[in-house]
């Protein structure tokens, strides 16, 4: 399996490029501002067929160039339902602040659309993913987790959007966000996982479950939390 990634645009947002090796057909993931020109050199350069473009959720800064680079190759783009508006209308998920930096710009959903479901098992580009629903960051907030062959045998990846970073948390202050549905999507859908399991987040650099268990403060309150019994999980 290839992954490759790079982060793109004002929010320096990570896109990630995931390839089946055998067949070369390729899924984007969260192509954000000016992240086409250099999604495409990568498929060039990797001699790779894009499938699909998969979103981790609606924010402007992880789908602004999904809509073009869907109807260039004739691909779907798959987001959680209860984001799909803002595909259309991104100035739903910002806030008057940040919604003023849209200007005058149009947006409009791409040809092709796929919702995804919490709990889905799918196989795109030859790689089998499952799907977590896992509201708090946006109202349709999803973790896409897959498993890279190693030779140690498969390895967890979780591309966690902007529910989980290195040392710190997605933000809740934008419309339809919620600091404690976050805390709960991540204490319901994260924390369950074995530590070797790979972030891959949609800001900063990669880490680990454990890492974040051990250092991340926000998890620690979670852990806190869960065994005062603060969680209905």
């Amino acid at each position: 399996m290839i992954i490759t990634g790079f982060p793109a645009g004002m929010f320096q947002t990570n896109c990630y490029l995931v390839a089946d090796e055998e067949s070369r057909e390729a899924i984007v993931i969260d192509p954000g501002q000016d992240s086409a020109p250099q999604v495409r050199d990568l498929l060039a350069e990797q001699s790779l067929t894009p499938v699909a473009i998969f979103l981790t959720h609606g924010h402007l800064d992880h789908t602004w160039n999904a809509q073009e680079l869907a109807d260039e190759y004739s691909i779907p783009v798959y987001i959680h339902p209860d984001d799909r508006g803002m595909l259309a209308d991104p100035g739903e998920g910002l806030g008057a602040a940040l919604a003023s930096m849209i200007g005058t710009l149009e947006f409009r959903e791409p040809e092709k659309v796929i919702e995804f479901s919490d709990g889905e098992e799918l196989e795109v580009a030859g790689i089998r993913w499952t799907v977590d629903h896992a509201p708090g960051h946006t109202r349709g907030s999803v973790l896409l987790s897959t498993l890279v062959p190693t030779d140690a045998g498969d390895a967890p990846v979780c591309f966690s959007g902007d529910v989980l970073f290195q040392g710190s948390i997605g933000r809740t202050d934008l419309p339809g966000g919620s600091h404690r549905q976050l805390l709960d999507s991540i204490a319901a859908r994260l924390l369950p996982r074995a530590d070797h399991t790979v972030i891959l987040p949609g800001h900063g650099p990669q880490t680990t479950i454990g890492a974040e268990r051990a250092a991340n403060p926000f998890l620690q309150d979670v852990q806190g939390d869960i065994k005062k019994g603060r969680f209905g999980l």
